[in-house]
């Protein structure tokens, strides 16, 4: 799809103005930046998807945002939608060279570490983790998740995707445990600063991550999700594959990024994004 600059004649919603993007591109787009190129279409299938299908010809930084997306995908190929310009819904393609392979499963973490810290300071809304990959608000004192991460190797690299409800209304919610930056009472939803804030964010962490060769601990990552991960003491049960299925409290993020559960026989037993089919609560609610 050929980027757009969503023209003032699409809008359908004056709560929901399109992204300014030259002004975007003024803000992120500097000599020595990480981020090299960003690009905003109407409405795609995916923006991971489309990432991923060029990433032979990307360089490291390509941003891809979308208005809209029909075939947002999740984890486990879970789908994603919401109403035009109601999130944000934006992809990123990074190169993490010089890091081990086996250390890039921290990236959708640091991702996770990134988008909650930018946006508390840009929305002005305490957020949480939930290992893995999901981003929570508080709304009339339930947890609920506003936000999701997903990333995917392509080429020489991996592509990051970030979906965050943004504006979503009660009404326009997918599910009762879902919820928006707007219903947890941010102070600002206005998408280019939230935008420029999770990017900036993703920047600073990224690079700390990159110039510690992907060492978490030495990074400050892992102690930073570890301290924002709502998942960590609480008792849960994951469905793993083949029908298994372990409960336990959940202690400990490992370095490599895996979820350490103590079970009641007294072992720890490390489980990796990859291998977890749902993490839920013993109780079967969020964790």
């Amino acid at each position: 799809m050929t980027p757009s600059d969503a023209p003032q004649s699409r809008w359908s919603d004056l709560d929901r103005p399109p992204l300014n993007v030259p002004a975007l591109r003024r803000g992120l787009l500097r000599p020595g930046a990480l981020w090299t190129a960003l690009d905003v279409v109407g409405s795609t299938g995916s923006t991971n998807t489309d990432l991923a299908a060029r990433a032979a010809d990307l360089t490291e930084g390509t941003v891809l945002v979308a208005e809209e997306q029909t075939a947002g995908r999740g984890r486990l190929e879970r789908t994603w939608t919401a109403p035009a310009r109601s999130g944000l819904f934006f992809s990123a393609y990074l190169t993490p060279g010089n890091v081990p392979a086996e250390r890039w499963g921290w990236l959708p973490l640091l991702t996770g570490v990134a988008a909650a810290t930018g946006l508390a300071r840009a929305a002005g809304v305490d957020m949480a983790l939930k290992w893995p990959n999901d981003l929570l608000v508080t709304v009339d004192g339930q947890e609920r998740k506003t936000g999701g991460i997903l990333a995917e190797r392509a080429g020489d690299g991996v592509v990051i995707g970030i979906g965050l409800n943004v504006s979503l209304r009660a009404d326009e919610l997918p599910a009762p445990t879902a919820a928006s930056l707007a219903l947890a009472g941010a102070v600002s939803t206005d998408r280019e600063t939230l935008l420029r804030g999770v990017l900036r964010s993703l920047e600073h962490w990224y690079g700390l991550w990159r110039d510690a060769d992907g060492d978490a601990a030495a990074s400050g990552l892992q102690e930073a999700y570890a301290a924002g991960c709502a998942t960590l003491g609480r008792t849960v049960r994951a469905q793993l594959p083949g029908d298994r299925t372990l409960t336990g409290e959940a202690v400990a993020v490992d370095g490599d990024g895996r979820i350490v559960l103590a079970t009641g026989d007294g072992l720890r037993e490390p489980v990796s994004a990859g291998d977890i089919v749902h993490l839920r609560g013993a109780e079967g609610g969020l964790t």
